[in-house]
């Protein structure tokens, strides 16, 4: 099973950003848009794990004690840099709370033999993906095969003149674990538990 832990979005902000995807996604048609259906933001990619390990990672997170966290989604960029784009992206605001949260689900699972990020937590939420399925696209860094290209370059020249999107902002009152199926049509999400936000 291919797991990771991420929070969900709020309706009217997922519709606010299909919106804006119907209206550019023209502008690159050969990458590969997420399904407004699919929008989260990722706190911690676990990857392939046994069926029988879900329990002891439920229990793991189920521990977490952490208040409702406020996030804003605004303005975009592409990973890791504009001209050798391979993730369009929405930018994530957000006070501490977000990056502790996060770091406390790593600490959480610590003990599972799950290991920590070997990078900075850089919040956001990915729109569309150039590459293969399988490449690490998320990345925001550079990666092997990186390179110039202009599969995101329409797309740029579009946006560059217009004010940066804001998609409004929410509270996030609970996070959860999902399984994540990688079908030719694109990445299925599942949530397989839910665990709350809340102070004490």
């Amino acid at each position: 099973m291919r797991l990771f832990i991420a929070l969900d979005i709020d309706s009217g902000i997922r519709e606010r950003m299909a919106r804006f995807l119907e209206g550019v996604r023209n502008f690159a048609p050969d990458v590969r848009w997420v399904s407004a259906q699919s929008f989260h933001v990722t706190l911690k990619f676990i990857g392939e794990r046994q069926p029988e390990e879900v329990e002891h990672i439920k229990g793991a997170l189920a521990a977490i004690k952490a208040p409702p966290i406020d996030v804003s989604f605004r303005g975009y960029g592409f990973f890791p840099n504009p001209r050798a784009a391979r993730v369009f992206w929405v930018g994530i605001e957000s006070g501490p709370e977000l990056a502790s949260l996060a770091a406390r689900v790593g600490e959480s699972l610590l003990p599972l033999k799950i290991q920590r990020e070997d990078r900075a937590f850089s919040p956001h939420l990915t729109l569309a993906r150039a590459g293969e399925h399988r490449r690490p696209s998320g990345r925001p860094g550079l990666v092997p095969g990186d390179k110039p290209n202009s599969r995101f370059a329409r797309l740029q020249e579009k946006l560059t003149p217009l004010p940066l999107p804001d998609f409004g902002q929410m509270t996030a009152t609970e996070f959860f674990l999902y399984e994540s199926k990688l079908l030719p049509s694109g990445a299925q999400y599942t949530k397989l538990a839910r665990f709350p936000l809340r102070i004490g």
